[in-house]
Order: structure tokens, then C-alpha cells, then sequence
């Protein structure tokens, strides 16, 4: 096997190994010791496997290793936003590309369950890992009544 160059999300670490996914193709790569890192960082640079039976890795080279907050923020979605959600049925997401740097993704959900669908989106781990690939460096959650943006921002 040959080395891994890419962006990583740690999604598992503990004193003895760590757990990367890579944001690029969702391989998941158990390194075999720690090297510092912790659970929901984001790392760019390279894994080796590690001889003889190469299932596990090792970091060989870290070029930058950062942490992507995602947070609800009390503001209400753009119009833009709004005028998309009043567009599409409930259940269903737009992806729209940001002017410069980023993507918008709009939600439209039964309005009693806004909240808990913002909870949930910054919960998950694939918002970070989502934000790692399109290179930003925060999300922004904003919310009305049956709608959810998540905004993919640049610092």
C-alpha cells in the first residue's frame, strides 16, 4: 500500500489509537497510536500503513490540523433561504453554492421539529466532515419556523 494524502476527520481517539475518516472518500483509518489529536479535529496530511499487514496507520505528516465549530446562531435565514424553503416540500434539501468560498444547504421540516433538525445537523459528525471538504472554516446553523439553513463558511 502507499501513503494517504488528504483531509482527515478524527472521529475516535483515546490515549492508545485514534480513528481518521478521509472527508474525500469516507475511508475510515485506525492509526495505530495516538499523536495528539482528538476526536472531531480535522487534519490535512499524509497516513502510512504500517508494515507487515498494513491494517493499521500512522500519521506521517501533519500540515494543518484545526477544529470547524458549528453552531446554532440567532439570526434567521436569508431570504434567499426562505425563498427556496417555500419552494420545496417538507423533507426535502437544496444545495446552493455560495458566492466565493462555501455552500448554503436549506431544509424544509415539519415546523414543530425545527429545532430538534438543528440539534441534529450540529451534532452530526458529516457537517464537520461536509465543511472539512469544501475547505471552510465554520458552519452556521440558522432557523425558522419549518426551516433549516446551514451555512459552510469561510473564517
Amino acid at each position: 500500500m502507499t501513503a494517504i494524502e488528504g483531509t482527515f476527520l478524527v472521529t475516535h481517539a483515546d490515549e492508545d489509537s485514534a480513528t481518521l475518516r478521509n472527508v474525500g472518500d469516507s475511508q475510515v483509518l485506525t492509526l495505530s497510536d495516538n499523536p495528539g489529536v482528538e476526536a472531531g479535529e480535522v487534519i490535512e496530511g499524509t497516513v502510512e500503513p504500517e508494515p507487515p499487514m498494513e491494517v493499521t496507520y500512522t500519521v506521517t505528516e501533519v500540515e494543518e490540523r484545526r477544529t470547524i465549530p458549528v453552531e446554532t446562531v440567532d439570526l434567521a435565514p436569508t431570504t434567499q433561504a426562505t425563498d427556496i424553503a417555500a419552494e420545496q416540500p417538507t423533507g426535502e434539501l437544496t444545495t446552493v453554492e455560495r458566492a466565493g468560498e462555501g455552500e448554503i444547504h436549506v431544509l424544509t421540516v415539519p415546523e414543530d421539529e425545527t429545532e430538534s433538525a438543528a440539534a441534529d445537523v450540529v451534532a452530526d459528525e458529516a457537517t464537520v466532515s461536509r465543511a472539512a471538504r469544501l475547505g471552510v472554516d465554520r458552519v452556521e446553523v440558522r432557523t425558522e419556523r419549518g426551516v433549516v439553513s446551514v451555512r459552510y463558511l469561510p473564517d
